[in-house]
C-alpha cells in the first residue's frame, strides 16, 4: 500500500512546512493556554462537575497541591469497601454497574433482577457473528471492537434516539455484548491469522460476566471460583475513573454532539487504544518479561536495583528511562487499584504455584519506589497497570486482550457519565483555542 514516490513528495513538503507550524513554548504562557488541559502543577483544567465517580491523589492545602495516599469512589463509596464488600464473589461487577448507573447500591432483590436483565442481554443479533466477526477478522481486536460497536448500530430499530432512557438501555446492552465480541473475535483471529482451531463456546445467562469471560475463552470451558474472582475484582477495579480520564472525556464530548451511542463508544475505544491510556498495560507486561528474561524470577534487591537503575538510565529495555507500571497523573502516593489488585493476586498465585513470582513482582514495586526515591527525591506510586498484566497471564488471558478487557469494564463507566451530561449539561462541548500564526496577503496562483 505504500509508494515511495508519494512517500518522497509528501516527506518533502512536510519538511517545507516545519517553518510554518512551529509554535513556540513561550506562547502558551503567553495566552494562559494550559498544555495537555493540565495546570502548572499538573492537576487537570476542570472541565465538567458529575457524581458518578472521584480520583483523589492530592489535596490542595492553602493553594499548594499536597500528595496523599489515593482513593478511588463510586457514587461516593470507597472502592476499598466496594471491593471488599464483594469479597470472592463473581458479580461484583454487577452490582458496581448498577451503583453507577443508578447512583445507590442494591439491595438483594435489585441485585437479582438487574443481573437477570443484564445477562439476558448477551446473546449477539442474529448473524452478527459470522458477517461481521468471522469474515473481517483484524490483527488489532480494539480496531475490531471499534467496528463491531458502530456496526451494531444497524442492528438497532432507533440508533439515533438519543433520549436519556434510551441511552442507558442502548449502553447496557453494549455492555453485555462487549465481552462476546472480544472473545469471538479473538477466536477469529486465531483461526484466520494462526490457523488454530475455530472454537466458539455460546455465552450463558447463568453466568456473571467474569464467568463467560472465561468458559468463552477456554476450551474446556473450565475455571476455579478464585478466578473468576480475580477476574471480577478486575472489571471493578477498571469499571470507572472519573470524568478527567481521556476516553471518558472523549465519549462525553463526542455525545454533547447529539450523535448515537454506538459512534460514542467507538471514539473512546479508539481513545483507549493509545498506549500513554489503556494501551499502558501492554508495555508493562512487555517490561516485566524483558526484566524476568534478564535476571529471572527473583527476590535478589540487588540484581533488581539494578535492573531498575539500568531502566532509568535508558540502558535497558526500550531506552525510554520509563519504568511502566508506575507514575499516574493523578495519584501520587498510591494507587488504590494497584494496591487492591495486589491482594487478590496472591489468592491466585497460591493456587497456581507462583508464589515466587508474586514475590519477584512485590520485590520489584518496593525497588522501584526506593530507587526513584533516592534518585530523584520524589515518591512514586505503582499503578493498576503493574500487577493487571500478572492477573491476566495467570488467568491465561492472552495479551491480545489485556486493553479490550478495559474496554470491556470501562464501558459502563461510560455510559454512565454520557446519561449524566445528558441529564444535567446538554450543551456542544466546545472549547477555544488562540490563533497565533501571521496574516498574510494572498498571492495570485500565476504570482507564486
Amino acid at each position: 500500500m505504500r509508494d515511495n514516490c508519494i512517500d518522497s513528495f509528501l516527506a518533502q513538503e512536510f519538511g517545507k512546512s516545519q517553518n510554518y507550524n512551529e509554535i513556540k513554548n513561550i506562547l502558551f504562557s503567553e495566552f494562559n493556554v494550559k498544555k495537555g488541559l493540565r495546570n502548572e502543577d499538573g492537576t487537570g483544567v476542570r472541565v465538567g462537575l458529575t457524581k458518578v465517580s472521584d480520583v483523589v491523589g492530592y489535596d490542595i492545602v492553602d493553594g499548594v497541591k499536597t500528595n496523599v495516599d489515593g482513593k478511588l469512589y463510586y457514587r461516593g463509596y470507597s472502592l476499598n469497601d466496594l471491593v471488599n464488600g464483594s469479597a470472592k464473589s463473581v458479580r461484583g461487577y454487577e452490582e458496581v454497574m448498577f451503583l453507577l448507573l443508578f447512583g445507590f447500591l442494591p439491595n438483594k432483590m435489585e441485585l437479582d433482577n438487574f443481573s437477570k436483565v443484564f445477562r439476558s442481554m448477551y446473546a449477539l443479533p442474529n448473524g452478527f457473528f459470522e458477517s461481521v466477526l468471522l469474515r473481517n477478522p483484524g490483527k488489532n481486536l480494539m480496531n475490531v471492537l471499534q467496528n463491531a460497536v458502530l456496526t451494531l448500530y444497524n442492528y438497532d430499530e432507533e440508533p439515533d434516539n438519543v433520549d436519556v432512557f434510551s441511552t442507558l438501555l442502548k449502553g447496557l446492552r453494549i455492555s453485555a455484548f462487549l465481552p462476546v465480541i472480544m472473545c469471538y473475535a479473538y477466536q477469529a483471529k486465531r483461526h484466520y491469522f494462526n490457523n488454530d482451531s475455530l472454537i466458539i463456546h455460546y455465552p450463558d445467562a447463568k453466568l456473571s460476566m467474569a464467568e463467560n469471560i472465561l468458559q468463552m475463552l477456554r476450551v474446556d470451558q473450565k475455571f476455579s471460583k478464585n478466578e473468576a474472582a480475580l477476574l471480577d475484582t478486575i472489571l471493578v477495579l477498571h469499571a470507572d475513573h472519573g470524568g478527567g480520564n481521556n476516553s471518558t472525556f472523549t465519549n462525553v464530548v463526542v455525545s454533547s454532539t447529539g450523535t448515537d451511542i454506538y459512534s460514542t463508544i467507538a471514539a473512546s475505544i479508539g481513545s483507549l487504544k493509545g498506549p500513554k491510556h489503556g494501551g499502558a498495560n501492554i508495555s508493562v507486561a512487555n517490561m516485566m518479561q524483558a526484566v524476568k528474561d534478564e535476571i529471572g524470577i527473583t527476590t535478589d534487591e540487588k540484581k533488581i536495583r539494578n535492573v531498575v537503575n539500568r531502566i532509568l538510565d535508558k540502558d535497558f529495555y526500550d531506552c525510554s528511562g520509563l519504568v511502566y507500571g508506575f507514575g499516574h497523573a493523578v495519584y501520587t502516593i498510591t494507587d488504590p487499584r494497584a494496591e487492591l489488585l495486589r491482594e487478590y493476586c496472591e489468592t491466585v498465585a497460591k493456587d497456581k504455584g507462583r508464589l515466587d513470582e508474586y514475590h519477584f513482582y512485590e520485590e520489584f514495586e518496593k525497588t522501584v519506589k526506593r530507587t526513584v526515591f533516592e534518585r530523584k527525591g520524589t515518591t512514586i506510586s505503582s499503578n493498576v497497570d503493574l500487577y493487571s498484566g500478572f492477573a491476566y497471564n495467570m488467568l491465561g488471558i492472552p495479551e491480545d486482550l489485556y486493553t479490550p478487557l478495559f474496554v470491556v469494564a470501562r464501558n459502563i463507566g461510560w455510559v454512565a457519565h454520557n446519561v449524566e451530561n445528558k441529564l444535567y449539561d446538554g450543551r456542544i462541548m466546545r472549547p477555544a483555542t488562540k490563533y497565533v500564526g501571521e496574516l498574510h496577503e494572498y498571492t495570485a496562483f500565476k504570482d507564486r
